[in-house]
């Protein structure tokens, strides 16, 4: 790199001192060229008050003295040209600087676009829980996955994504892992379902047993869960109109909603509980439950998930649903000649005595004395006797209206339903010869 310093013209054009006649005429001062003031080529301020006086002071009248300020002018002249030099220097380091920078940027540019990402080799070891939030893209669930060391970087495993076949995708939830994995390792595994470590609740699970599932995948004792429940059901997002029910064997019954929960070990159980309550009310929101209360003539929202409870639990297919729930809509009503407002379902029962029994007697089934026991007390159970899905949900508000009062599965896999009495107890003798043999 080459550079051209400025060099002051007044030095270059400057005439050798004249020599000394007494009797020389006194010369006017001759007005200089403006000194060039950037302190960077000038220096500090003591040396431009010396520069000033180089040139700017009157020239010395005649007389063997002027020699000596001649020659200090020229020493003070030298020592300009000198910081000219090193001003010089300085940009010419700025500049090959500035180009060094230049070329270490543009590689590191470079390397970003046509680089290989840093990457782990092989399938990586150990375990880790990671959670993928919904609607993650896969830049973010890379970051998640840097962060818990899965992998090295994020190019690497939005690269490995790109990579997958068209129609593949990484779900939300939490997944199983391993720390120190190649970008392709991960996501072949998280497109695995059994690398996926979420708690999925089946349509008409009890409380109990989502409980206890709770307990069991955060490695806590049993009984845990449910005692937090019970203390805490009314700040779990509950709405008003499920709070404060009388006999309610559990107050969050029916709202722990059937669906793929992340569950991971060092989440709280209230945590995942307020998860599962809040998903109930955005699915419930959806069915207008207080509007549909009042078009099917029952008290509240709480009566029809408790009649969507009772469809679930009777119901062998979903095709059972809508005419199951004009069943229960029918014996509800006191005045009709068939059950005058005994509903008489042996699910009831099963729910208040943590079972599912089918061989169950009249006998027992009458004498059994509970609020639940719908053979024992006319009308509807205090709450729901677990928790209905979408579609027990959609027939308990949108039921069947053919007359049906009785129903009995013979097969175990559908039902079949009857308007009179008479009627059932033909299919009853059916089943119980199908027992016998």
């Amino acid at each position: 790199l080459f550079l051209r310093c400025p060099v002051d013209d007044r030095l270059r054009r400057q005439n050798p001192p004249e020599p000394v006649i007494d009797w020389a005429p006194e010369e006017e001062a001759r007005p200089e060229r403006e000194e060039e003031k950037h302190p960077f080529f000038t220096g500090d301020e003591e040396d431009r008050d010396d520069q000033d006086d180089a040139y700017d002071e009157e020239p010395p009248r005649g007389g063997r003295g002027s020699r000596g300020d001649d020659r200090e002018r020229r020493s003070k002249a030298n020592k300009r040209k000198g910081k000219n030099g090193v001003a010089c220097l300085v940009v010419a380091l700025v500049l090959a600087g500035g180009v060094g920078g230049v070329g270490y940027f543009g590689y590191q540019f470079w390397q970003g676009q046509f680089g290989a990402a840093e990457d782990y080799a092989g399938a990586g070891s150990g375990e880790v829980q990671v959670e993928i939030p919904k609607g993650a893209l896969g830049n973010e669930i890379g970051n998640i996955l840097k962060k818990a060391g899965v992998v090295k970087s994020v190019d690497a495993f939005v690269s490995a994504q790109g990579r997958n076949p068209k129609g593949l995708s990484i779900q939300a939830g939490v997944y199983t892992l391993k720390k120190e994995m190649s970008a392709e390792s991960a996501v072949k595994m998280m497109l695995d379902p059994a690398s996926q470590s979420n708690f999925v609740i089946p349509e008409g699970r009890r409380n109990v047993w989502v409980y206890e599932q709770i307990d069991k995948k955060l490695g806590l004792d049993a009984g845990t869960t449910q005692g937090i429940a019970k203390a805490k059901a009314n700040d779990l997002g509950l709405p008003d109109w499920a709070k404060n029910h009388k006999n309610v064997k559990d107050p969050l019954e029916g709202f722990l909603f059937p669906a793929s929960y992340p569950v991971a070990k060092g989440n709280k159980p209230e945590d995942v509980l307020r998860r599962m309550v809040s998903r109930a009310n955005q699915e419930y929101g959806k069915l207008e439950l207080e509007a549909k209360a009042k078009q099917l003539g029952v008290e509240s929202p709480w009566q029809l998930i408790t009649i969507a409870s009772l469809v679930q639990a009777e119901g062998t297919s979903h095709d059972d649903f809508r005419k199951m729930a004009e069943v229960v809509y029918n014996r509800l009503k006191p005045s009709n000649p068939q059950t005058y407002g005994g509903l008489e379902f042996d699910s009831t029962y099963n729910y208040i005595k943590n079972q599912s029994k089918l061989d169950l007697t009249l006998e027992e089934l009458r004498k059994y004395d509970n609020p639940y026991n719908t053979y024992f007390v006319k009308g509807l159970p205090p709450g729901p006797i677990g928790n209905p899905g979408v579609e027990a949900m959609q027939g308990a508000v949108s039921p069947t209206n053919d007359g049906w009062y009785y129903f009995i599965s013979i097969d175990g896999k559908t039902s079949q339903f009857t308007k009179t009495n008479a009627e059932h107890q033909k299919l009853v003798e059916k089943f119980n010869e199908s027992r016998k043999n």
